[in-house]
């Protein structure tokens, strides 16, 4: 029942009650108040969550020569479960093979987009940072000719993983490829899977995402090490 609905019946029990006097008029508010109470109330927008602001002051120059340029592709998520933007968990001690999302907790934008965006502001700390198919002719412009190699990921785990009730952590798994583009076809130079987890401190949404974020940034900080350390 709507605000002009309930206002419309009190008008018509005051009308029918104004021979009962005072009587009619308590009923006529006790009736009114019943019919505001059953009005529904206004949907719950969902919390919207980010990795956060990033670093918030210019990070120092290094005195090391720059990295070689890389190229990063877009990060893909096989089975399509990271495709949108819940923020998902796991209840191993119930069902371990189930994600469920929460209600009332949402990514600003898919995980693997959010993973990548703080992959290459990482990256490009230390190098060059190009988008992988942006175009050979830009890609050779930055390293004299010589095409840079192409980073690619797949996220395969990104939840708030409960391992009891009361102890739960962000994890996070990746399988990074490093390739080279050759006249032939992309040549395989390393290839590594990554798996990070870190604790939550509380069993919700919002020490899902925590953890979640301090996994994310582990698991970069893991990968940039490799790629100094593969030749």
């Amino acid at each position: 029942m709507t605000y002009s609905v309930a206002i419309n019946k009190l008008a018509g029990y005051a009308c029918c009650t104004r021979a009962g006097g005072r009587f009619g008029f308590m009923l006529s508010v006790a009736l009114l108040l019943g019919a505001c109470s059953a009005l529904p109330d206004k949907p719950v927008r969902a919390a919207l969550y980010d990795f956060g602001p990033g670093a918030l002051s210019p990070v120092p120059a290094t005195r090391q020569a720059p990295l070689p340029p890389l190229a990063l592709a877009d990060i893909s998520t096989p089975g399509g479960v990271l495709d949108n933007q819940a923020v998902l968990y796991r209840l191993a001690y119930a069902d371990a093979q189930q994600l469920r999302p929460y209600s009332q907790a949402r990514w600003s934008m898919p995980p693997a987009q959010l993973v990548r965006q703080r992959l290459r502001d990482t990256l490009s700390r230390n190098r060059a940072v190009l988008n992988a198919g942006e175009g050979p002719a830009l890609n050779r412009g930055v390293n004299q000719g010589v095409l840079p190699r192409v980073l690619q990921l797949e996220l395969e785990e990104f939840s708030h993983f409960f391992e009891t009730p009361e102890r739960s952590v962000g994890l996070v798994r990746l399988r990074a490829t490093l390739v080279e583009t050759t006249s032939s076809g992309e040549k395989l130079l390393a290839q590594r899977s990554i798996t990070v987890q870190r604790p939550a401190p509380s069993a919700d949404a919002p020490g899902g995402v925590r953890a979640l974020t301090a996994a994310t940034d582990a698991a970069i900080d893991e990968i940039a090490t490799w790629l100094q350390q593969t030749p």
